[in-house]
């Protein structure tokens, strides 16, 4: 019975996360209910408190898809030859509610684990697809994945099957992480990316509480290191704010073979880099080390460590040395492209008078917040932030600044 009762303390732990507002559900037949032990004196009586078991065999039960073809309530992939109006069992997709009455869920309105794993390949398929821009893609994989997760939970699934499903929906809200990062200028986008933080957050939580539930002795999933690994990371930044506990706490929690892991290891000491400015061992770990989950989390914050080398240099190099960009391009993990840009042609702010052309370092990202810029006449490196309207020059653009133009 102690599997049993650790199962449904996840059951429980992991509706508490879908839903914040736990108290006001009202449906009983729906809830992770506590396993009966028949040895109990409660016993006699309970046999109706098991979780629900779904029976719908589609994507979408038959009665939510009628009644939101009435409302004309289809996202653009549901539609049947575009009709706002219509749909197929094989095009609508369950939408999450966030309010559920007891009166109107039944087993009819919930799928089964099968149909689920085949919604969520579906849902994931359309990743692919090159019809609609990411954020029209994700935002309708976003809702349709909490669907799953919520019909996940009512039926109280902790086994191995429902590991495999959390893993590919932490892996799309990763990769969305990533995406959305690259458009955070558009402040729609921006609201997208933070609701993706938040159901990234709540996914890994679920995630491990999972793992917990599924422990056997000193056991570790195939993939159990690298998502821990993913919530450490998310630490990142000069601006993140905490997540739950703190982090040494969280650690006191995990195995030693979690701790020992190569990929522990490499977020702990990413963390550890970050915070005390190391630069070079930074760039060098991720480079070596990184895998693509691990990349799409760090990538917003690459250019910050960036920025942070770049002003290391400045103010702490010889003025008068030169620091060559192909050295600082290999430093920093950048793709030197050589270019010709003119002030004032440049449709980029400036405040440096016209001076004829200079060399442009910079890497390519569509919330680029920055130029390394470089002096043609010295090649000395300076960072150019567009976004705070700062700026770091070199000796030579600070004599022309002051109307020495002899260098």
């Amino acid at each position: 019975m102690e599997n049993e009762e650790r199962r449904w303390r996840v059951g429980m732990e992991t509706l508490a996360l879908l839903f914040p507002n736990y108290g006001v559900l009202t449906v009983r037949n729906c809830l992770p209910m506590r396993p009966i032990n028949p040895n109990r004196e409660d016993a006699q009586g309970s046999s109706n408190f098991w979780p629900l078991v779904g029976t719908c065999p589609y994507m979408c039960p038959e009665r939510e898809r009628v009644q939101r073809e009435k409302l004309r309530d289809l996202a653009v992939f549901e539609r049947l030859n575009g009709n706002p109006r219509k749909s197929s069992p094989v095009l609508a997709v369950k939408k999450f509610c966030r309010t559920i009455s007891s009166k109107n869920v039944q087993a009819s309105d919930v799928r089964p684990p099968t149909v689920l794993e085949d919604t969520l390949n579906y849902l994931l398929n359309l990743l692919e697809s090159k019809e609609h821009p990411f954020e029209v893609l994700h935002d309708f994989i976003f809702d349709r994945t909490r669907s799953i997760r919520q019909d996940l939970t009512m039926q109280n699934i902790v086994n191995k099957k429902a590991i495999y499903m959390y893993e590919k929906m932490v892996k799309f809200h990763v990769v969305s992480h990533y995406k959305l990062w690259c458009s955070i200028s558009d402040p729609n986008i921006a609201s997208m990316h933070h609701l993706n933080m938040e159901q990234l957050t709540k996914t890994l939580a679920s995630l491990f509480n999972l793992y917990e539930a599924n422990r056997n002795s000193n056991y570790v999933h195939e993939n159990e290191a690298e998502f821990h690994s993913l919530y450490v990371l998310l630490h990142l930044g000069s601006h993140s704010k905490p997540m739950g506990e703190p982090l040494s706490l969280w650690f006191s929690h995990l195995s030693a073979p979690i701790l020992k892991s190569k990929e522990m290891l490499f977020a702990r000491g990413i963390l550890r880099s970050f915070r005390l400015g190391n630069y070079k061992d930074f760039f060098c770990t991720v480079a070596d080390q990184a895998s693509y989950l691990q990349y799409c989390i760090m990538e917003p914050y690459i250019n910050e460590v960036r920025a942070l080398a770049l002003s290391y240099i400045n103010f702490g190099g010889y003025k008068l040395h030169p620091y060559p960009l192909f050295d600082l391009s290999k430093h920093l993990m950048i793709k030197m492209i050589l270019e010709i840009s003119y002030y004032p042609q440049s449709k980029l702010p400036s405040v440096i008078p016209k001076v004829g052309s200079r060399a442009i370092l910079s890497w390519g990202c569509k919330n680029m917040r920055g130029h390394i810029r470089a002096c043609r006449s010295c090649m000395c490196a300076y960072w150019e932030d567009w976004n705070k309207g700062g700026r770091n020059y070199c000796h030579h653009f600070a004599r022309q600044w002051h109307g020495d133009n002899s260098g």
